[in-house]
C-alpha cells in the first residue's frame, strides 16, 4: 500500500497510542491531535518517527477555526490528506433523564458532535481530494438499543454517528469512506471482557484496506 496520512485524534489515550504505533510501523504519515500536550511530547518520543513523517499538535478541537488551521497547514506539510481516526470523548451516565444534568448533556455534545463536526468540515475536503479516503469512529450499540441512564451519552454519540454515516452517502463516489465501529466496552487490560484495543485496530486495518473499498455507512459489530 502506498504511504498515507493519518488523522489521529485522541492519540496519547490507549487505543489512540496503539493506532498510532500500528499505523507508523506501516509506513504511513502521521498527524497526532490531542489536548495534552505532554502527554503527547511523550508519545512523539515513543514513535521516533523522522520529521517529515510526523505533525503533532495540542488543540482544542471545539475552536473550529483552529481545526480548520490544522487541516491547511497538515495539508501543506504533506500534500495530501487520507484518513481521520476520531479517538476523542467520554461518558457520562448513571442517570435517568429528570436526574440527568444540562452541563453533562453539554459535555456530551461537546465531546462527540461538535468535536466530530469541526474535523469533518475541515479535514474532509482534503481528504476527498485524495480519491482515496477513511473515516473512522468508535461508537457503542446502545445508539441503536438505549439502555437505561445513559440519555446524555447515548444522545451524543447517535448524533455523532449520524455525522459520520450521512458523510459516507454524501461522498460515496469519491472514493472515501465513512464507518462506525460498535464495542460494547474497550477491555484495556485483555481481561476477557469486551472488546480489546488490538482487535479494534485490526478492524481500522481491514476498513483501511483495499479489500474495504466497498464497505461504507456501516456500524461494524466488534462485540
Amino acid at each position: 500500500m502506498n504511504k498515507k496520512t493519518i488523522i489521529v485524534t485522541g492519540a496519547t489515550g490507549v487505543l489512540g497510542q496503539l493506532v498510532a504505533k500500528t499505523f507508523a510501523a506501516g509506513g504511513h504519515n502521521l498527524v497526532l491531535l490531542d489536548r495534552d500536550s505532554i502527554k503527547l511530547d511523550s508519545l512523539i518520543r515513543d514513535l521516533n518517527l523522522p520529521s517529515e513523517r510526523l505533525h503533532a499538535q495540542s488543540i482544542d478541537l471545539l475552536n473550529g477555526q483552529a481545526v480548520q488551521d490544522s487541516a491547511e497547514a497538515v495539508h501543506s506539510k504533506f500534500g495530501s490528506v487520507h484518513a481521520l481516526i476520531h479517538l476523542v470523548g467520554g461518558w457520562t451516565g448513571g442517570k435517568t433523564i429528570p436526574e440527568s444534568d444540562a452541563a453533562d448533556l453539554e459535555s456530551m455534545l461537546n465531546q462527540h458532535v461538535w468535536t466530530t463536526f469541526h474535523l469533518l468540515k475541515s479535514f474532509t475536503p482534503f481528504i476527498a481530494e485524495s480519491k482515496w479516503g477513511r473515516v473512522i469512529i468508535v461508537s457503542k450499540p446502545e445508539t441503536i438499543m438505549p439502555a437505561a441512564k445513559t440519555a446524555l451519552y447515548t444522545a451524543a454519540k447517535s448524533a455523532q454517528e449520524s455525522l459520520v454515516l450521512t458523510l459516507a452517502q454524501e461522498f460515496k463516489e469519491s472514493g472515501l469512506t465513512a464507518n462506525v465501529i460498535h464495542v460494547k466496552s474497550i477491555d484495556v487490560k485483555n481481561e476477557g471482557k469486551g472488546t480489546t484495543p488490538a482487535e479494534i485496530v485490526s478492524a481500522m486495518q481491514y476498513l483501511f484496506s483495499e479489500e474495504a473499498n466497498k464497505v461504507t455507512g456501516a456500524r461494524i459489530p466488534l462485540y
